[in-house]
């Protein structure tokens, strides 16, 4: 009856999974006039800086994960003077607060690397899921600014504060990273009860009281940091498992993850717990703070995920709604010691790639202990600020066109009706060779035709299908950028 029952659970699994791998698909669009015109407004920014920065960078371990009883490889607990013990490690891992002092902290030097680069928006760690708030909260004394903190006698102490301020007068535009989970706050995390996982340790249904008072909580938070920090463009929400269940839900979760673990012996890393944090009055209350505000509840289908958010990939093709890939650029999500950067080469591509389909690039840089970037990180931004000078206007508010990519081109189109093509450089190539075939578009009769950087108009012949531009030696010899080259065709043909 068992072995029965188990084949019953694994078959119905499986063909929940088989659906649930198109849940990415699901989009519901927003409504908001104001909204959306902001929505529009930053698919055209296309480039944007995360930083993931919290006291745990003092250890360059993966941000709060380490304190999640969950048997993953990479939040093992490895660092402290006892791993081996989960209470000791935790009082030792929150004792950092007490020790957290980056007095090399400087966000004007770090929003001047980011506008050189092209950067137009950033979205910054107001606070990871472990609770500790980088910012001047009044509802926790876990927080940057508390006397118990070494830092909270710097002049900019509120760390919040001062990277919004930054980047505003570069004109960057700011968002609010956001844990819903708080794994310090005794409403989420029970003392009474020890933790489980990543989810919440008690029944909210069973102590509605308790739940009610960490909504509260959360809300709160977040409404301060829309009130006390200025314009505020992006609330970025993290923590998707913390949201309201219904069954269907909870058995397409439930598939997700037997999916994951079956290698595992259908070892289930964390639950499925329903716990509504209410977003929908949170976003109420939200816009009313910040008037067409864009929220990006993330991996939480519904209304309040204004654009969806792949991570450390970039999805194969199009996606028919607003979408954003957020990727590290060298280590971890947080603070790496001697991180691997990716090169210049790496990036640009990566950027080209996404703006071609559609999508923004969110890149993460991770801060250190001491409130630096280190130099590979800012090498990468020098080399996205050579290439962007330029050949921008072939990035921003653009558009994807079909068939998007053929071989190393990629192609966008902006509302003037040009088309570009970005040839990527192949393995081993320095410059653009001397003849580009392209099959997929067609360029209008008597269409200019440059490369961005050159006002030389090239010559191009007409083929039945497509056409091949020449690009002269002395160009060639002296092109306006390393890395990807852009062929601009003023009209082509509809």
């Amino acid at each position: 009856m068992k072995k029965a029952l188990f084949l019953i659970t694994v078959l119905f699994s499986v063909q929940m999974f088989s659906q649930a791998i198109y849940e990415d698909e699901r989009y519901v669009p927003e409504t908001d006039p104001l909204v959306l015109k902001n929505l529009e407004q930053w698919q055209g920014k296309k480039f944007g800086l995360l930083m993931h920065w919290g006291t745990y960078s003092q250890w360059g371990i993966v941000e709060s994960w380490s304190i999640c009883p969950e048997d993953y490889g990479w939040c093992e607990r490895k660092k402290g003077s006892n791993p081996g013990n989960y209470t000791e490690y935790v009082k030792e891992y929150e004792g950092l607060k007490k020790t957290f002092n980056p007095t090399k902290f400087d966000p004007s030097k770090w929003a001047k690397a980011a506008k050189a680069a092209g950067m137009k928006y950033m979205v910054f760690t107001t606070k990871h899921h472990d609770g500790f708030t980088m910012f001047d909260s009044k509802y926790t004394d876990y927080k940057v600014t508390d006397k118990e903190c070494p830092f909270s006698t710097n002049p900019k102490a509120d760390i919040l504060k001062e990277v919004f301020t930054a980047f505003r007068n570069e004109n960057i535009s700011t968002g609010a990273y956001f844990s819903k989970p708080d794994w310090h706050n005794e409403n989420y995390w029970d003392p009474y009860f020890p933790p489980f996982d990543r989810n919440v340790n008690y029944d909210p249904s069973l102590y509605p009281e308790k739940w009610q008072k960490y909504v509260d909580f959360t809300h709160n938070q977040i409404l301060e940091i829309l009130t006390n920090y200025g314009k505020v463009d992006i609330l970025w929400l993290d923590g998707g498992w913390v949201k309201k269940r219904d069954l269907q839900n909870i058995k397409e979760n439930y598939a997700e993850k037997f999916a994951e673990n079956e290698s595992k012996n259908g070892f289930i890393k964390h639950r499925v717990v329903d716990q509504d944090p209410k977003m929908d009055e949170l976003v109420i209350k939200a816009r009313q703070k910040q008037p067409g505000l864009i929220v990006v509840d993330r991996a939480v289908h519904g209304k309040n995920q204004n654009y969806l958010t792949p991570e450390n990939r970039v999805p194969e093709k199009t996606l028919p709604y607003p979408w954003e890939s957020c990727i590290t650029s060298g280590g971890g999500w947080s603070y790496t010691p001697d991180a691997k950067y990716l090169t210049g080469r790496q990036g640009i591509h990566m950027l080209i790639d996404v703006v071609a389909k559609g999508g923004n690039l969110l890149l993460n840089i991770a801060p250190s202990p001491e409130g630096e970037w280190q130099q590979d990180a800012y090498d990468l931004l020098t080399a996205y600020g050579d290439w962007m000078k330029v050949n921008s206007t072939a990035i921003y508010d653009t558009k994807p066109i079909a068939p998007y990519k053929e071989d190393n081109i990629c192609m966008t189109q902006n509302k003037a009706g040009n088309v570009f093509l970005f040839y990527l450089a192949k393995e081993g190539e320095n410059t653009i060779p001397s003849e580009i075939v392209v099959k997929s578009i067609n360029p209008a009769k008597g269409t200019k035709i440059t490369l961005l950087g050159s006002k030389k108009q090239l010559q191009w012949t007409k083929f039945a299908e497509g056409f091949k531009v020449t690009i002269p030696e002395s160009l060639r010899n002296n092109l306006p950028c390393k890395e990807a080259w852009t062929l601009k065709i003023e009209a082509i043909k509809r």
